[in-house]
């Protein structure tokens, strides 16, 4: 029990911090006010989270050896506490750190933590790195791409009627992103729900089960509804200046990649796939349009939140394996 209600408070923390994902740029280009903004986000992210298990099987048997954690169940709630605490530190910073990055370190180091190396499946995580390493570089060239389409298309007709008309298109890109949202990471709680379930006894397969489903689908938009407004301001105005176009460039590109992966049942970080395209929408109009110290800021926390999440999965198992915090 105790797992499970670990799992729904990081998922509920998890859509209070990646909200900004689906509504920064519409935010920032004013084709969405906050209110609308934030129900669109959360509906969608609701329905997306509902749709697909992939991702959820993934991390359920993909990341540890079941048969060896079997006898070490305190380390998921080390590993999901770690990422917890991990993402409330980057929120109150206003970093827009990986909550993926942060849940698959996390239960990496609390499972080497408690069973040494036999108990990472390492081809399983393997897997799972190269997709998250790999898809923020194909966001940049996604958000890129579509920004230069857009400007092929439209020349040089810039002006209202133009910026209405992207307003309108961004609102559906905005919807599409807020439903790939949902697809990737309400999944990654239900994998731990699910990983749970079956050290536990409770079940003999990773197949989700409905309860699961809809249990994190609405703690993920519940967290959503209350909005992450510090790291809204990050990617919204912080990255680059975004224009109507620029923004449903960066919508698309990074909706598109979120997808990609869920189709294929990889987790990746919703964050960093949609920062890498608002950096390429904006270079895509110059460098000079990107602010680069921003950019480095968020690359700084990519580069440490996962072996931050492992040291610190580690040493909360190592503690509450000595006691009885967790």
């Amino acid at each position: 029990m105790s797992i499970i209600c670990l799992a729904l408070a990081f998922d509920f923390i998890n859509g209070f911090h990646d909200t900004a994902n689906a509504v920064a740029t519409s935010l920032a280009t004013g084709a969405l006010a906050p209110r609308p903004a934030i129900f669109l986000a959360t509906t969608m992210n609701f329905a997306g989270a509902l749709t697909f298990t992939g991702v959820a099987m993934t991390i359920a048997g993909d990341i540890v050896d079941t048969a060896v954690l079997f006898q070490y169940p305190r380390a998921i709630q080390a590993a999901l506490l770690a990422a917890i605490l991990w993402n409330l530190f980057t929120w109150a910073g206003g970093l827009p750190s990986s909550s993926s990055h942060a849940l698959v370190g996390a239960l990496t180091g609390a499972t080497l933590a408690a069973a040494g190396a036999p108990g990472v499946n390492l081809a399983g995580m393997t897997t799972i790195l190269q997709a998250l390493i790999l898809s923020p570089p194909l966001a940049l060239v996604a958000g890129f791409t579509v920004m230069l389409l857009v400007s092929y298309l439209t020349g040089s007709r810039a002006g209202p009627r133009r910026d209405h008309r992207f307003r309108r298109w961004q609102r559906l890109a905005a919807a599409f992103q807020a439903f790939s949202h949902g697809t990737n990471d309400a999944q990654k709680t239900m994998g731990v729900i699910t990983l749970a379930l079956v050290l536990t006894g409770y079940q003999d397969n990773f197949v989700v089960p409905l309860w699961v489903k809809v249990l994190s689908a609405a703690a993920l938009a519940l967290g959503t509804s209350c909005g992450g407004w510090r790291i809204i301001r990050t990617l919204g105005r912080g990255i680059t200046h975004l224009n109507p176009p620029a923004g449903f460039a960066a919508d698309m590109g990074s909706a598109l990649v979120i997808f990609t992966a869920t189709l294929w049942g990889l987790p990746v970080s919703t964050t960093h796939v949609v920062s890498s395209s608002i950096t390429g929408a904006g270079l895509a109009r110059g460098a000079g349009n990107v602010s680069w110290p921003t950019v480095a800021r968020i690359i700084l926390a990519w580069t440490f939140t996962l072996p931050a999440t492992i040291a610190l999965g580690a040493l909360l198992y190592a503690v509450s394996a000595r006691g009885s915090i967790i």
